[in-house]
């Protein structure tokens, strides 16, 4: 089963100094880690490390992928077929992505999606940048009372566009679930 995805829009390329703080914190908060390629891992994230508690009667140790994309860093095919479809970005965050990082979980519980949203605000506290997720229709009007929310799109798939302090606030709301 796949879990949700969340992206990291950055305008330039992570600094390898950063990559390594990133990776230093996965270390950390990882009960597995393995380095698939520079900027790419693997890990068994333990929920608690995150902060959160009460797994739902499930292990706390959560199936993820983080992985930087872009020229010179990851996959950079990925990342282009990834953004042929959003647009101009440009008038909605303030920069052309020409970087990411996607945060994938494995899984679709519950905690899965709380562990996303927290396991990239952290990425995001070193990296900077603006998280990028798709919404159910559902969901703009919780979005949109948000702190650090910088933008929402509208039409049949819209997204939200925010701040590590935005997904830190939206994980806390009642029935917080992300799309896959």
């Amino acid at each position: 089963m796949s879990g949700p995805v969340l992206t990291i829009e950055l305008a330039e390329a992570v600094p390898h100094a950063v990559v390594q703080q990133i990776r230093e914190l996965l270390l950390r908060s990882s009960a597995r880690f393995e380095e698939k390629r520079f900027g790419e891992y693997d890990l068994s994230v333990d929920a608690e490390s995150l902060g959160i508690t009460g797994a739902g009667g499930i292990d706390g140790h959560r199936p993820v992928m983080v992985s930087l994309m872009g020229p010179d860093v990851g996959d950079e095919a990925t990342f282009d077929a990834e953004h042929v479809g959003h647009g101009d970005q440009q008038h909605l965050i303030g920069f052309t992505p020409t970087h990411a990082v996607n945060v994938i979980a494995f899984c679709s519980r519950t905690v899965d999606h709380v562990v996303t949203a927290l396991l990239t605000a952290a990425v995001m506290d070193l990296t900077g940048g603006v998280a990028h997720a798709e919404l159910t229709a559902d969901q703009v009007a919780t979005v949109a009372r948000l702190p650090g929310l910088i933008a929402v799109t509208s039409g049949s798939w819209p997204a939200t566009y925010g701040s590590a302090e935005f997904l830190r606030a939206w994980a806390e709301q009642p029935g917080f679930r992300l799309l896959k």
